[in-house]
């Protein structure tokens, strides 16, 4: 099968629509080569400029007149549908859509959950959700490996963090899902079905604290709610529920995918699994499951990269493609995945203040399920060409929706 091909819209703007997405490496790569910033469409009527060059992505990312504040772009985004300052919208109020002093103050309240020291308490209990998995796989056959590994384990974390409860997980996995994808017509269905699961429950740990995070803030904010208010409680939860698994959930993916693409790669994994974490990083360098960060906007006229953005300009930082353009050494080609690269330098976490928080969670989740996936089920493969795939078709999150393989474990 061939790749698809580039789109423009009629004014020459790159259209980043699922075809696009589903052949994302090449058509960045494509867009490299002209240059490091592309006017792009990310849907009907929603115009802007894609950042696809590794030091220009940087530029952006810390940029002081590029923020999430998005209303000098009220126009721009009321035409193409998007309502503004609605909290019963899109993940409402919460961090990732927040400037400084808003932004650090509602990072502060749950940056103690993520921190390195605190995540790697929890390895041994991921190792165990992990090989319990694979425990309740049949000895051999045919299985989607999303749904039956590489979604469970990081669902099952970020639930018991929260203190979600096991009945509601897998509702939180497919609501998560379809909310994400911005083009899906579950989109608008699966955000409120969120909202008011999760709305419900924060009521519950209102009346009935328990020692998890979400109980922790509700507390901050009934506590003062100068420090959160009921809007941002409810949007941080969302946040974290949705961001704190999906994410690894298409690192997983792709990495096995990548994996299955080059069997030597594969072998030397399994064979020396000390490698595992440092792998970790070149497939987060290799595929990103984050293809582009969330939308910063021009606070001010300004020029990135020679090219003039009006205030109120959208500009999305491709950090996939931004990984494909870091200096590597001469003998590391960017463009091949290599498992031993001693520096796999990539920005697939963002950059600046805005940096994933759950970065060392889904480091570690990753590096144990890969490891465990390798040394249990010697025979892998996929079950279905790789070219017939599905991928995520819209929003800011690379992966396949499902991976069909064939097995054998131990």
């Amino acid at each position: 099968m061939s790749s698809p091909q580039q789109r423009s819209s009629d004014d020459g703007r790159v259209v980043i629509g699922p075809a696009f997405k589903a052949d994302a490496p090449a058509q960045y790569a494509r867009l490299r080569a002209l240059g490091p910033i592309h006017p792009a469409e990310f849907g009907p009527g929603l115009k802007g400029w894609v950042v696809v060059g590794h030091d220009l992505a940087k530029e952006a990312l810390t940029h002081p007149a590029l923020l999430k504040d998005s209303r000098p772009a009220a126009d721009t985004l009321a035409a193409a549908g998007y309502v503004l300052h609605d909290a019963s919208a899109g993940f409402g109020r919460q961090m990732l859509a927040a400037d400084p002093p808003d932004h650090t103050r509602l990072r502060r309240l749950v940056s103690s959950a993520f921190t390195p020291r605190r995540t790697a308490l929890l390895g041994p209990h991921i190792e165990q959700i992990a090989n319990g998995l694979i425990d309740a796989m049949p000895t051999a056959g045919e299985l989607d490996l999303v749904e039956a590994f590489n979604a469970p384990i990081p669902v099952t974390v970020i639930a018991e963090l929260l203190g979600v409860p096991e009945e509601h997980r897998d509702d939180f996995r497919q609501w998560s899902s379809h909310a994400l994808q911005i083009a899906s017509p579950q989109h608008r269905t699966a955000l409120a079905a969120l909202r008011d699961l999760l709305t419900d429950l924060i009521g519950r740990k209102r009346h009935d604290p328990q020692d998890d995070l979400l109980s922790a803030l509700v507390a901050a904010h009934d506590e003062n709610d100068d420090r959160l208010s009921e809007q941002e409680l409810l949007g941080t939860a969302m946040l974290l529920i949705v961001a704190g698994h999906e994410t690894t959930v298409n690192l997983l993916g792709t990495a096995v995918l990548a994996l299955l693409r080059r069997p030597d790669q594969l072998r030397l994994l399994r064979d020396k699994p000390e490698l595992t974490a440092g792998a970790v990083e070149e497939f987060l360098r290799f595929d990103t499951p984050v293809e582009h960060a969330t939308n910063r906007y021009a606070a001010a006229d300004l020029e990135l990269g020679g090219v003039p953005i009006p205030r109120g300009g959208i500009v999305a930082v491709a950090l996939g493609s931004a990984a494909h353009d870091t200096p590597q050494a001469e003998d590391h080609d960017p463009a091949v995945l290599d498992v031993t690269r001693p520096n796999a330098r990539h920005v697939s976490f963002g950059h600046g203040i805005h940096h994933c928080l759950g970065a060392p969670l889904a480091r570690l989740e990753a590096t144990i399920a890969l490891r465990t996936l390798l040394a249990r089920v010697p025979e892998l493969e996929l079950a279905v060409p790789a070219d017939s795939l599905t991928w995520i078709g819209s929003g800011f999150m690379r992966g396949v929706l499902s991976l069909p393989v064939r097995y054998s474990r131990r």
